[in-house]
């Protein structure tokens, strides 16, 4: 195995590190001393592959090799500048220009947050750097203020290409990887999009949120609901911000088309700087009327249903921070509000597990819905003369009833229990080996059978996903339904073949409900007749 190679040595007969200055997830960085040209530099040095296999380790070699290579494409003053790669102890090693001041990321946390003329100073800089890549074909892909360096004596530079991505090279990205800084990464990346410059431009709105407001817009307790967050959480509302703020509203918009230019941006950020709000990004800021309708209690929103997990190789160390606390719902409304599901590509070697899964979040549900549901045989229709008076009479032996403290009812099997990672909710008695996920929300699709194709059609962009069925049928008298049963392998923590089933219907009331089960391959049988009895007893929250 190699070893760490410690204070002193000397690299390729010059470079004399001196003392580590930084650290990641991929590796380490070291002030050191050029003896032949007497100057300061930094040396990266890849630490990430020291004790992995050495297939991974070859991939994260040739992701140093390639950081170097689209540093080096690109010719700005604020790109810290690649002065040389070598090899030392089997593994690259980066010489670059050394600066001597702080991250943006430790700037902010001792001061206590950037003042905004001051932030659109530093996003100037930025915009210039990441033109100047895409401009060469290279996107940066973690830009977040741990790479914004600002010298001592003004200067902001952009650093660490690490995981960038140069059009028309090869790929070392292996299939179905997600890589970057959680909390920074653009929706379209987080749902399996592939980045483009207006990806990078998101994150640069999310690094000059977290400067002026001192906290990131979508960090929550965990991996898997900062990541949902990113997908389906607008930003708290900027209170710091100044004439910078409708600036960061229309770069943080979910959608990369209605995201400005980077010359649009340019244009606004010049004018924040100079403490003038700029009137054109409030062309960016969505704005619409409030309907009566909106001014009752909020009607639960867009569910997305359980999509694969996608690998994970980590690129930056995850620290997690305390979730802000949420307004309790007011007294008058039902308890358990279910909020859409996100559809979140997620980092299963960060988690140590991973599959298909529906992230469910809870908000704002009348829960007006008139009727349980309940589950006809896999083949036929759902519904009809069996389902009497709103479902079961009474809980089927080996099954439990209920109550979530979210508010809604239903039957699971016997020592089932309920278990929650972040904003998740599931039930299991083996930790997520087989499970139970609800979710609800406003129809986003003309009916759940389009819906359910477009969830389809992203699963087959991300795993060996096979359907097994995936038809329209009748759901408790409700022709707006579908039926979803699919297999696919999962790996981590329960790899192996897995099959899942999903019931998705379209209520009297308008909303859609979704009841999904997923287990084991090799236990379909069993897992089949749970969900239908799991689905007769289930009743959303404020129909107790």
């Amino acid at each position: 195995m190699e070893q760490q190679t410690g204070a002193g040595a000397v690299l390729a007969g010059r470079y004399r590190l001196v003392e580590p200055i930084g650290r990641g997830g991929m590796g380490k960085v070291w002030r050191a001393h050029d003896e032949l040209l007497h100057r300061t530099v930094a040396v990266k040095e890849l630490t990430a592959g020291l004790y992995v296999a050495q297939a991974d380790r070859d991939v994260l070699h040739a992701r140093t090799q390639k950081e170097a290579r689209a540093a080096a494409r690109i010719q700005h003053p604020a790109v810290v500048t690649v002065h040389d790669v070598l090899e030392h102890d089997d593994r690259p090693w980066i010489v670059m220009e050394y600066i001597d001041g702080p991250s943006l990321a430790e700037a902010a946390k001792s001061a206590g947050r950037i003042e905004p003329r001051e932030a659109a100073r530093i996003g100037l800089h930025v915009l210039g750097a990441l033109r100047a890549a895409h401009a060469v074909g290279v996107l940066h892909r973690d830009v977040k203020p741990g790479n914004v360096l600002l010298a001592k004596d003004g200067r902001v530079l952009l650093t660490d290409f690490g995981i960038a991505a140069i059009e028309g090279d090869s790929s070392i990205t292996r299939t179905g990887e997600l890589v970057g800084s959680i909390d920074y990464l653009a929706p379209e990346r987080v749902t399996g999009g592939a980045p483009d410059p207006a990806s990078d431009l998101w994150s640069l709105g999310a690094t000059l949120y977290t400067a002026v407001e001192a906290r990131s817009p979508f960090r929550r307790t965990s991996p898997i609901s900062s990541l949902q967050a990113v997908v389906n959480d607008e930003p708290p509302a900027l209170r710091q911000s100044g004439a910078l703020g409708p600036v960061i509203t229309a770069l943080l918009r979910k959608d990369p088309a209605q995201r400005p230019s980077a010359v649009e941006a340019e244009r606004m950020l010049l004018e924040a700087m100079e403490g003038r709000e700029p009137k054109a990004a409030q062309a960016y800021v969505p704005t619409r009327a409030v309907s009566p309708d909106e001014l009752a209690p909020a009607q639960p929103q867009r569910p997305q249903r359980a999509v694969p997990v996608q690998e994970y190789a980590p690129v930056q160390e995850y620290a997690p921070t305390a979730a802000l606390p949420e307004p309790p719902a007011p007294a008058n409304r039902a308890r358990g509000r279910v909020k859409r599901a996100a559809a979140v590509a997620l980092v299963a070697a960060l988690l140590g597990g991973g599959g298909v899964f529906g992230v469910l979040k809870y908000t704002g549900d009348d829960g007006k819905d008139g009727e349980r549901t309940s589950a006809g045989a896999p083949d036929t229709p759902v519904g009809g003369a069996d389902a009497k008076d709103g479902g079961a009479e009474t809980v089927p032996d080996g099954f439990t009833e209920v109550t979530d403290p979210e508010g809604f009812t239903l039957f699971v099997p016997d020592g089932w229990k309920r278990q929650m990672d972040g904003n998740q909710i599931d039930y299991t008695a083996d930790n997520g080996r087989h499970f139970i996920r609800i979710a609800a929300g406003k129809p986003a699709f003309e009916n759940p059978y389009m819906h359910l194709l477009d969830l389809e059609k992203q699963l087959r962009l991300r795993t060996d996903y096979k359907r097994q069925k995936l038809n329209p049928n009748t759901f408790r008298d409700q022709t707006k339904a579908a039926l979803w049963d699919f297999t696919w392998t999962e790996k981590g923590t329960h790899a192996g073949p897995r099959r899942a089933i999903e019931q998705m219907y379209v209520a009297p009331n308008g909303t859609e409900y979704a009841v999904y089960m997923s287990g084991p391959a090799a236990d379909w049988t069993t897992t089949r007749a749970q969900f239908d009895t799991v689905l007769s007893g289930w009743l959303p929250a404020g129909e107790h």
